[in-house]
């Protein structure tokens, strides 16, 4: 069975460090799980999916995705954001962002597409929670350091949103100062041939090589044949969603509190991995016709009532709102 998708640490962090640049309160128990001393390696996807959830519902800005993809730096992405600044023009950067994405977010790729005058770069997403707002930081982050690795001579030809606009258009362009298309194929961010051979003002050879070096070991890493314990959870919960921490325990030969400490190492917690679980469970099938009762029942809950209650703390609409909405609206939220 293929491992779940994995991001770095680093990332869940910018976002905490950049809500709090913008004003938005998160709950504690965020701030103290992605504290500098207790990161772990590597962090389920599934704990990001919720940590969004989270900023989205206490700033209630359409554009907070936007916001805090321009707030993060070059140290958020791990070794890979250190390698993109030592290369020596953009477009290195870029083909280096291409081969070492992984190591930022799996899932989610990169695809380069010729252009007569340069190429256009479009991001893929891997994950089906919040995508525009996150797809939206993705986009700001590219703006922001691609501006700030060749200190401001890179100026965007144009940025390309799948979505339609969230917010009045000149939150937009006050925030990205670019052209702008949306209801576009793909997310996007055009590229001219000058602009890929702009050098960048922290190029450094020795530096790269050396952290070449550091990013293929971790890119290998992603792909070693032990399951996570936080992947093991996620199946076992998925197949039985009626067990609680004790039950699951049991069956992978652990304590509740072994369980828990173990979990913690990897930048989780059975509690966050329950609720993203159950919460990708009953958005599937509320996009089906069964009724609500019969998936409160199947997911583990003793009424319909308790289910909606808990699904409206995850995804902030009750679930009978998430069905009449659509995938579509419910992507923007």
């Amino acid at each position: 069975m293929p491992q779940p998708p994995t991001v770095t640490p680093r990332f869940s962090q910018a976002i905490l460090q950049a809500a709090t640049r913008l004003g938005v309160s998160l709950p504690a128990a965020l701030h103290e799980a992605l504290a500098p001393e207790l990161l772990p390696e590597r962090m389920p996807l599934a704990a990001q999916d919720q940590l969004w959830a989270a900023l989205s519902e206490a700033s209630g800005d359409p554009l907070i995705g936007l916001r805090v993809g321009l707030e993060i730096q070059v140290g958020h992405l791990d070794s890979v954001g250190l390698l993109l600044m030592s290369c020596d023009t953009l477009g290195g950067a870029l083909e280096a962002l291409l081969e070492y994405f992984p190591i930022i977010s799996e899932g989610s790729h990169f695809e380069t597409e010729p252009l007569p005058d340069g190429l256009r770069l479009h991001y893929r997403p891997g994950f089906d929670t919040l995508v525009e707002i996150r797809a939206e930081a993705v986009l700001g982050c590219l703006v922001h350091l691609s501006r700030w690795m060749t200190g401001h001579q890179f100026a965007p030809t144009e940025l390309g949103f799948r979505h339609a606009a969230r917010a009045d258009m000149t939150r937009y362009r006050a925030l990205l100062d670019c052209p702008l298309e949306f209801g576009q194929a793909s997310y996007y961010l055009v590229y001219r041939s000058a602009d890929l051979d702009i050098p960048l003002i922290q190029a450094n050879a020795a530096m790269r090589e050396h952290l070449r070096g550091v990013a293929d070991a971790m890119l290998a890493n992603l792909h070693s044949d032990s399951a996570s314990l936080a992947h093991k959870v996620g199946a076992l919960v998925r197949a039985h969603p009626e067990w609680g921490k004790e039950r699951v325990a049991e069956q992978l030969g652990l304590s509740g509190r072994h369980l828990n400490r173990r979990l913690a190492e990897e930048g989780s917690s059975f509690k966050l991995l329950r609720d993203a679980t159950l919460l990708s469970m009953a958005e599937e099938r509320l996009r089906g016709d069964q009724r609500i009762a019969e998936i409160a029942e199947a997911l583990g809950f003793s009424d319909e009532s308790a289910f909606a209650k808990a699904f409206k703390r995850w995804a902030g609409v009750t679930p009978a709102r998430f069905r009449e909405r659509g995938p579509a609206a419910n992507d923007q939220t």
